[in-house]
């Protein structure tokens, strides 16, 4: 019979892992609220509960070995599941542009266009704020980031003023970009052209955090040293 206790205490790290990682899912289908989160959290709730049983077998080289193949198991489980884990960001579009989309498989944005009814010129280093006719509800402890595209940043020094921008999750009115013409030459701007993309963030914000004002702080290696310290080379 093949001795699985070294195999056993690595997976059991594994476990450890997982479960930290289930506790990061737990949270987002709770700010989600839905029917289909509902139904995500009872079967986190028993995945949860096999960890913990896994966790605690005692190790003998049969339940080692059943332990080792129920491991198996829940990884394909939890693999076939935390697909639907989708965070659901609910919008408006009061523009006449297409809605905003993920263009490919794997895209971290979504263009943001601009909603005008006439083309509008940018001179050099001349700043506008730019209206998308978007509005958003966010998922709780995430924020909708307003980024440059790259594409505008580099052929036409197109770039959004105060990135990134940051929509919140308790913002209900509509998204506006602050473009800046970065260039030395004037640029004309049309209606429904891409201008910047949008990227949900997870964010550690008011629900999770809590600012504490004392004394002290704790002293580092690093101290106050910052703006180049370190050196150029």
């Amino acid at each position: 019979m093949v001795d699985n206790s070294e195999e056993f205490k690595k997976e059991s790290k594994e476990l450890e892992d997982l479960l930290k990682e289930l506790d990061k899912y737990e949270k987002i289908q709770q700010g989600i609220n839905n029917e289909s989160s509902t139904e995500n959290l009872q079967d986190l709730g028993e995945i949860k509960e096999i960890i913990n049983l896994l966790s605690n077998t005692v190790e003998t080289p049969a339940t080692t070995t059943e332990s080792v193949n129920n491991y198996d198991e829940l990884v394909k489980s939890y693999e076939s599941l935390k697909y639907n884990f989708n965070v659901v960001t609910k919008f408006t579009n009061s523009s006449n542009n297409p809605d905003p989309e993920y263009s490919r498989e794997g895209d971290s944005g979504f263009d943001l266009r601009a909603y005008l009814s006439e083309s509008i010129t940018l001179k050099p280093l001349e700043r506008k704020l730019i209206p998308t006719g978007l509005r958003f509800e966010l998922s709780a402890n995430t924020e909708l980031q307003v980024r440059p595209r790259s594409g505008m940043a580099l052929k036409h020094g197109i770039s959004v003023l105060n990135t990134p921008g940051t929509v919140d999750e308790g913002y209900r009115g509509e998204v506006g970009v602050i473009v800046i013409n970065l260039s030395n030459a004037s640029y004309i701007m049309q209606p429904g052209e891409r201008i910047a993309q949008g990227v949900i963030m997870n964010v550690v914000g008011q629900r999770i955090t809590k600012l504490i004002k004392t004394e002290t702080l704790t002293e580092t290696k690093r101290g106050d040293g910052g703006f180049g310290s370190t050196g150029k080379q």
